[in-house]
């Protein structure tokens, strides 16, 4: 498919095979990984066997450019197989994909909330070779490694060693660490580095945990299909809640003066959806008026909260908001686009929603949500990246 202009793609993913992290596992972390993948992995394996195969299937592969937005998970090209990637990526005709994992982000949390912190970064230290590995075949893919902050010295040690490995972009939590908040100032290490290295933050759907009490399931009508039609945990009153924990930790990052003391510093909010940021802009404006009296972190502020999103954080609308009517109460600066690939949530023909929510913003609002925030979004980390090289 011919792209109508230049674009980068904010997210998309590795379909991880199960036992992925195995082969990247330091010894101490491989018995517990082990055991998780044993427990939760099982039913993928019939799915990746059947996608292995076909993509064995040279009548298969031969269909690779016209199903390249119609095959998801296993099945497309290149979410699993590392020397496939290049080749979607040529077909997709995107100049870069941020590269993150599909299924890995809530163990990641649920890790680092835990009571083993070597577990913890000992997970996400094979989750970081790991997405390394897959993106070395190409430049065009941006490898985006995680970093707990469940502890002072370690976060400020894994980010370095996540920069030193090639880090595109830094993966937090979107909710808040075991026993401190993300804006505690023992953390700024963390964001002095990405600042220096022009590498941005970066929020992810999945790293919130738990999102809402199972009790609001409990309501006495029948079990409802959840998106894939299954009976995960992914349906409209769960949609409802993502929101709520990038909305907590973007806002304390602002009021606590995080984004003033790094006015470099670069934050995303990828797969959260935007619907929400018109209002929470609003509800951070009114706060910071409120309560500025009686606060010296927002008399010391030197921009109102808005003013602070407009100048270092950006978001990726779902296909199925409204982005123009986000871009109308946001700025042009906020909003960039992104396809999911090859997650079934991207949907069909991403472009064409996106494209018709758009009909009524300026084409500097369109160059803006399909390039120039992304650029602005990675800084010093396209350097060397596809047409940016």
């Amino acid at each position: 498919m011919a792209l109508p202009r230049p674009m980068h793609d904010a997210d998309a993913h590795i379909v991880e095979p199960p036992d992925w992290l195995l082969p990247y596992a330091d010894a101490a972390t491989r018995p517990r990984l082990e055991q998780y993948y044993e427990k939760e992995w099982a039913a993928h394996r019939k799915f990746l066997d059947d996608a292995v195969a076909k993509h064995a299937d040279p009548e298969y592969r031969a269909q690779d450019a016209e199903q390249i937005w119609l095959r998801k998970n296993y099945w497309a090209t290149g979410s699993f197989i590392k020397e496939d990637r290049p080749e979607a990526l040529d077909l997709l005709g995107f100049e870069s994909q941020l590269i993150f994992n599909s299924s890995h982000m809530q163990h990641l949390h649920a890790a680092e909330h835990g009571d083993d912190l070597d577990f913890a970064y000992g997970i996400a230290r094979a989750h970081n070779r790991a997405v390394v590995d897959f993106c070395s075949v190409d430049s065009r893919l941006l490898p985006v490694l995680y970093v707990p902050l469940a502890n002072f010295d370690r976060a400020g040690d894994m980010a370095k060693e996540a920069l030193d490995m090639g880090a595109k972009a830094l993966l937090i939590a979107s909710a808040c660490p075991k026993g401190h908040s993300p804006s505690h100032i023992a953390l700024d290490p963390v964001w002095a580095q990405a600042q220096e290295a022009g590498v941005p933050v970066v929020l992810h759907v999945g790293g919130g945990g738990r999102l809402l009490d199972p009790e609001y399931f409990n309501n006495g009508l029948p079990p409802v299909p959840d998106f894939h039609g299954g009976d995960g945990n992914f349906r409209s009153v769960d949609y409802m809640a993502i929101c709520y924990p990038p909305m907590q930790t973007l806002a304390v990052l602002i009021i606590d003066g995080v984004l003033d003391r790094f006015p470099q510093l670069k934050i995303g909010a990828i797969e959260l959806g935007a619907s929400w940021v018109p209002g929470w802009m609003r509800n951070m404006d009114s706060a910071a008026d409120a309560f500025r009296r009686n606060e010296e972190r927002l008399q010391k502020l030197e921009l109102k909260p808005s003013e602070y999103v407009r100048r270092q954080i950006r978001v990726t609308p779902y296909p199925h908001e409204d982005a123009g009517w986000v871009i109308e109460n946001t700025g042009e600066e906020v909003c960039l686009f992104s396809s999911d690939y090859p997650h079934v949530e991207g949907g069909r023909n991403p472009l064409g929603r996106f494209e018709r929510s758009l009909v009524n913003v300026s084409e500097s609002a369109k160059q803006r949500f399909y390039y120039d925030n992304f650029v602005d979004l990675m800084g010093d980390a396209l350097r060397g990246v596809g047409a940016a090289a």
